[in-house]
């Protein structure tokens, strides 16, 4: 089919070939086809009673999505598969039916515009069966023709047709038919005088004669409902239940002229009231043609298995529209994703493929698409799979091509303003309003959105997560999210009647932030979760730094939660060229600075929190906060003095870094040799300074093993009872260090759990850490050295050169154990280089010890014991793995 819309647009329509590219839709194909092919079993089988008004009902399909997703082209293409095969899409198979089907194309907008509704409906039906079966449907156009005299008396019925336009070429032919029955009648009841009178006398003639039982009129119309229904007064009610008798005469029809009727309602959605009263007459249609197959196409789910509906319309619940029900159970819901069941089926947005090939097909050009690789890439990236947005874009390009110039990708970096008026044509105002405010939010549940809006109370949150322009994930933390396609539109909508201004947005933003703050802190009272803190932080500090608000109130708080296990997840915040010039930016900034340093080099990470500090944009507490990571980032990167400035100045400040900073200051003690000093701060640091880490940390460099696993085992125990995730991690990481010396054996256990306790945790610095521990507890065997290389490799890439001395110092231990003087002179030597500045310069006084070996000058180490005693405890370490290693072979 030609897209005329398209032709038009240029003065040479030759220049280019413009086509209707439908793309794919094979399984909805696949879905129409079993559901038609089980209606032909279920009504051509022997039992099947066109009159039973108490059995189920199966004979319908429900297609729903987003407004723009393709049902409208979806039903037009079935109806055309259905005519004729050629129509028919060669990817779409062959049907395996026999039977003369009728497709009958209904746009319930055009009805609903016309005011004629119902009657429309009706009429076109009629009239697709009069140019179909060339014969009379006696019972049903008697009623159609005492109900039509009764209701547009004078008007003739031909004239109607054509001055509304349902069907041209059958505006006679459709009057002649009635007129044809109404002398069937006349002549089955052998009243041939009555063929030229009023519907009326005929009718009343009609239901005497099936009152007394008259056998032809029996023959005739022997639906038994057929005297109530010819008796009751004609109006919009009655005709209502005239289907029930077209249902009859179609299932009387001779075995050569048997057709089944496909009805396809289109846009069903435009059938909406409040009181549902066009809704309640189409379900009268379907449930009264059980011998009719119904093709429903609309932006919602079809609720009729809806019990709560009970009263609004005839038929209701899960019993009556089996295929209707949803399949989720009580307690856990299924995912709007989860694969289709039953009659209802969402349609959902095309694949980058499918919306790639759309564009290809669309235009043509000496059998080239029109439209551009570059282009068509940056129309599939901004439609998000949406079609309107295709169809959309398709027509902006025509539109630069008529204009003279060249388009560009840049041209369709943009929404368009028909996509959102087709969204909001059928939402109530405060709908509209709802929608606006939760395209500010990445994900939802009802209370945040109810409070987003500023609304009070959840009714029109509830309405909206049913229609598909909202995607559903119950297993989500919050489950619902709008179409993305949508959001954009929505968010860039400046044309709308009713689209917002800045400060509408602005209000708005200040109500979500709120809100994600307000649901963050009731749950942490209850019960902390890492999960919903991390999550509110995302949307918080969007909203904050995007609508630029000034109070960032719980996202401080929030911020310290965050920073303190050590886990680091990602915050996935967009990144911006500009500098931070608002708190919210600088925050965002701190975060993201601190979170990413498990991925970037160090300098970078000092680079990043100078520069918001250089902004003076944080408040107080914060400033501490990045002034204590870019201190820790300084001592990774060895530069200990400028570590121990910005430790001292955190400390001094007394806030809630404070215990954190003084445990700093005590490991730069300890890096600098002066093993007394960390030891003496430690009883002062408490759990908040991680006193039993230090203390680990000042044993196992001593080769105190026992008092090492001890100290990092309280730690452990300690982190756990206060539910910190990260720091069990880095403590259990240290323990397996300590034990790596002195029992190999058990550090493989010791190692295997710091393993699973890192797995989820973005700890760089701490899973390298445990690759030196794995060097350790192998030294003496082979291959050692060449994993060490491996790992110096990966070390300098993280940007952590702390941790090439622990590298050069289990190498030393692998030479020792092995007696490779050689090698172990070569790793004293690039050790003494290591630590020649930025701490750990007591290593190199450790390889020594490991090899008997005399220190080469005076040593500058404070030990916390004598230094015969370290001494002689790291050679014994050595020793013990020696015999460890002979007993094993």
């Amino acid at each position: 089919m030609a897209d005329l819309r398209a032709l038009f647009s240029s003065n040479d329509p030759s220049a280019f070939d413009v086509a209707e590219a439908f793309t794919d839709r094979q399984h909805q194909w696949a879905l129409v086809a079993a559901a038609l092919e089980e209606h032909l079993r279920r009504t051509g089988a022997r039992g099947f009673d066109v009159e039973d008004l108490e059995a189920p009902r199966t004979n319908l399909i429900v297609f729903h999505g987003v407004g723009g997703a393709g049902k409208s082209t979806l039903l037009r293409k079935i109806e055309a598969a259905l005519s004729a095969a050629e129509h028919r899409p060669d990817q779409w198979g062959a049907p395996t039916w026999t039977q003369r089907l009728l497709p009958i194309r209904i746009d319930l907008a055009r009805s609903a515009s016309t005011g004629s509704d119902f009657e429309r409906v009706i009429l076109t039906i009629r009239l697709a069966l009069a140019g179909a079966l060339g014969r009379t449907l006696p019972s049903f156009d008697v009623a159609l023709r005492s109900y039509w005299e009764h209701i547009h008396p004078g008007e003739p019925l031909d004239e109607y047709i054509r001055r509304t336009g349902l069907a041209g070429r059958f505006a006679t032919v459709l009057p002649q038919q009635l007129q044809a029955g109404v002398g069937e009648v006349a002549a089955a009841l052998q009243l041939p005088g009555l063929a030229g009178s009023a519907a009326g006398q005929l009718t009343s003639a009609l239901v005497t004669a099936l009152r007394e039982r008259h056998e032809r009129a029996q023959a005739l119309a022997g639906a038994i409902r057929t005297p109530a229904l010819l008796e009751a007064t004609p109006g919009l009610e009655a005709l209502s239940y005239y289907p029930h008798l077209l249902a009859w005469d179609l299932n009387q029809l001779p075995a050569k002229k048997r057709l089944i009727p496909v009805v396809l309602l289109d846009t069903f959605e435009d059938t909406g009231d409040r009181h549902r009263d066009f809704e309640r007459l189409l379900q009268r249609l379907v449930w009264l043609m059980p011998n009719v197959f119904f093709v429903i196409g609309g932006r919602s789910r079809l609720p009729w298995a809806d019990p709560a509906l009970h009263g609004q319309l005839d038929w209701t619940g899960p019993a009556a529209w089996p295929g209707l029900a949803t399949t989720s159970s009580p307690t856990v819901p299924q995912p709007r994703a989860a694969p289709p069941a039953g009659r209802q089926h969402l349609i959902g947005d095309l694949s980058p493929e499918d919306c790639e090939a759309h564009l290809a097909r669309r235009l043509v050009q000496d059998g080239q698409p029109l439209i551009d690789t570059d282009i068509r890439a940056a129309i599939t990236a901004r439609s998000h799979g949406l079609p309107l947005h295709l169809d959309l874009a398709v027509s902006r390009f025509l539109e630069i091509r008529r204009a003279g110039r060249t388009p560009t990708p840049a041209d369709f970096d943009h929404t368009f303003p028909a996509l959102l008026a087709r969204t909001v044509s059928d939402l109530t105002p405060d709908e509209r309003h709802l929608l606006r405010s939760l395209a500010l939010l990445d994900a939802f549940d009802l209370d945040l959105a109810t409070r987003t809006a500023g609304l009070t109370h959840q009714a029109p949150a509830r309405r909206l997560v049913q229609r598909p322009l909202v995607t559903e994930n119950p297993y989500a933390l919050w489950p619902y999210h709008l179409h993305r396609a949508i959001r954009s539109a929505v968010r860039d909508d400046e044309h709308s009647d009713d689209h917002w201004t800045s400060a509408d947005w602005h209000q708005a933003a200040t109500r979500a932030l709120a809100a994600l703050g307000d649901q963050w802190t009731s749950a942490t009272a209850l019960a902390p979760s890492r999960t919903l803190l991390v999550a509110c932080l995302r949307q918080g500090l969007r909203l904050a730094r995007d609508h630029r608000l000034a109070d960032l109130g719980w996202l401080i708080n929030a911020a310290f939660v965050y920073t303190d296990d050590s886990v680091w997840e990602p915050l996935t915040l967009p990144t911006t060229a500009e500098a931070p010039d608002t708190p919210a930016d600088a925050l965002a900034e701190l975060l993201t600075a601190i979170a990413r340093r498990q991925h970037e080099h160090r300098h970078r990470t000092t680079d990043r929190l100078t520069a918001v500090l250089d902004t003076r944009l944080l408040p107080a507490e914060l400033t501490e906060m990045a002034l204590y990571y870019r201190a820790k980032a300084h001592k990774d990167l060895g530069h200990n003095d400028a570590a121990r400035t910005g430790m001292q100045q955190v400390a001094d400040a007394d806030g809630r870094l404070a215990p954190r900073a003084r445990r700093g200051l005590a490991n730069l003690a300890r890096l600098a040799g002066d093993f007394p000093t960390a030891l003496a701060a430690a009883p002062t640091l408490g759990w908040k300074g991680r006193h039993h880490r230090v203390l680990g940390d000042i044993h196992w460099s001593q080769a105190d093993t026992a008092a090492a696993v001890t100290a990092f085992e309280a730690g452990r125990a300690e982190a756990e009872q206060h539910g910190a995730a990260g720091e069990r991690a880095m403590t259990q990481v240290r323990l397996a260090l300590a034990v790596s010396f002195a029992d190999p054996v058990r550090a493989d256990d010791e190692l295997a759990l710091a393993d699973q306790l890192l797995n989820g945790l973005d700890q760089r610095s701490n899973s390298l850490l445990a690759q030196v521990v794995a060097l350790i507890k192998d030294a003496g065997t082979g291959g050692v050295t060449d994993r060490a290389q491996s790992l110096h490799a990966d070390i300098e890439t993280a940007g952590l050169p702390f941790l090439h001395r622990f590298v050069e110092l289990a190498l030393a231990f692998h030479h020792a154990v092995r007696g490779e003087d050689q090698g172990l002179a070569a790793t004293i030597a690039r050790l003494r280089e290591l630590t020649a500045t930025g701490g750990f310069a007591y290593f190199s006084d450790i390889a020594h010890f490991m090899a008997a070996l005399p220190l080469p000058e005076p040593a500058t180490t404070r030990w916390t014991k004598n230094e015969d005693d370290v001494r002689s405890a790291w050679r014994g370490l050595v020793q013990t793995r020696q015999e460890h290693l002979r007993t094993r072979n």
